[in-house]
């Protein structure tokens, strides 16, 4: 089934837009030039739309095979959850797209995709495990469902635990819009993203849901590429970026709250919120309003130096890979290693974040 899933995903994610480029045609859902925009001309967006379709579909198709081969357990359920986040984010953003969402009804809508996910995961890892749920925080390399290796969080936890996933998963959603801004940038994120879930599910679960949903998560976003990278190209629009936030954020907790050692569980998420998070900081002390247009996040730096959307894409890509290794990397070594994969991902934002600065003297040369 999962060799089946990522395929299925893959093929539907590279036909559906010739179904679905006529309908964003006619609906004129075009992304115009702003002043946060890396492009110069009208090109139509909402493409994503045929990702959140490719991507929902064979999830949907995933949980009706999970529950018939283990009937009610927490596999199948924890398909769907995802499956429901990721749709719920993707048509979040399809409202943006076609007739816009004001800020105050948008914000609400996304605490509550992360709330009702978050307690859905939360409430699905309990039940499933007695009393957990059981944190790869402390264990030793290994199943989490084995006891031996597990420690159980006991219920008081589980307060700040939901408060944790509520803002990680609203705010990652709004990270990966703000971070939609060069072809080549989402597609790729999505393709590393899930792979790196699909490898934390193989190598930590042996496999099983978490691992379909990382294929399908890469599959559909692969899908997408050749659409975005050639002429006359197209962008996802808000309906694919939110999709992709939702989706990485969502199977991010996910493997979390099942088992999987934290790092491995964030990795890929680290590069994208390290971006975001110190341009916010340094147009706040700058005085600029934070949520104003802006060229400003190391990726469009890297493009203003003379690079190709795509060349800058892959830099962010190359980034968000080693953090989503070094998170990997967890699953093999012993907890007291851990700070030092922390400090190695931390120095790979900072480093980053100092890219442009340092490719500035190459392309000034």
């Amino acid at each position: 089934m999962t060799a089946f899933a990522g395929m299925f995903a893959l093929v539907l994610s590279l036909v559906l837009p010739f179904a679905v480029k006529p309908l964003l045609v006619k609906l004129g859902v075009m992304d115009v030039p702003n002043e946060r925009s890396s492009h110069e001309k009208p090109v139509l967006r909402g493409l994503g739309l045929s990702v959140l379709i490719a991507i929902v579909v064979v999830e949907a198709v995933a949980v009706v095979d999970v529950f018939a081969t283990y009937g009610g357990s927490f596999p199948w359920q924890m398909l769907l959850v995802i499956a429901l986040g990721t749709l719920a984010s993707g048509l979040l953003g399809l409202g943006e797209d076609l007739r816009g969402v004001s800020v105050p009804v948008r914000s609400a809508l996304l605490l509550v995709i992360a709330a009702s996910t978050t307690v859905a995961l939360i409430w699905i890892v309990r039940g499933s495990f007695g009393t957990g749920p059981y944190f790869g925080w402390i264990v030793s390399p290994g199943m989490p469902e084995s006891m031996p290796w597990v420690s159980l969080i006991p219920a008081w936890v589980l307060v700040p635990l939901a408060v944790y996933g509520v803002l990680f998963i609203s705010s990652y959603i709004n990270v990966a819009n703000f971070m939609d801004g060069l072809n080549g940038i989402s597609g790729l994120h999505g393709v590393i993203a899930g792979l790196a879930f699909a490898a934390a599910g193989y190598f930590w679960m042996g496999g099983g849901w978490l691992t379909i949903a990382g294929l399908v998560l890469a599959a559909g976003f692969a899908g997408f590429l050749p659409w975005n990278l050639t002429k006359p190209g197209a962008f996802l629009g808000d309906v694919g970026s939110y999709l992709l936030g939702g989706a990485v954020a969502v199977t991010s907790f996910a493997a979390f709250v099942a088992g999987v050692p934290v790092l491995a569980a964030i990795g890929p998420t680290i590069i994208y919120f390290g971006d975001v998070g110190t341009t916010l900081v340094k147009r706040v002390r700058a005085g600029h309003k934070w949520d104003e247009p802006h060229k400003e996040h190391a990726y469009q730096r890297l493009q203003q130096l003379g690079m190709s959307h795509l060349a800058a894409s892959s830099i962010n890509a190359a980034f968000t890979l080693a953090a989503s290794l070094l998170g990997l990397a967890s699953i093999f070594v012993a907890p007291i290693w851990w700070l030092v994969l922390l400090v190695l991902g931390l120095a790979l934002v900072v480093l980053y974040q100092l890219t442009p600065r340092l490719l500035a003297k190459k392309f000034a040369a």
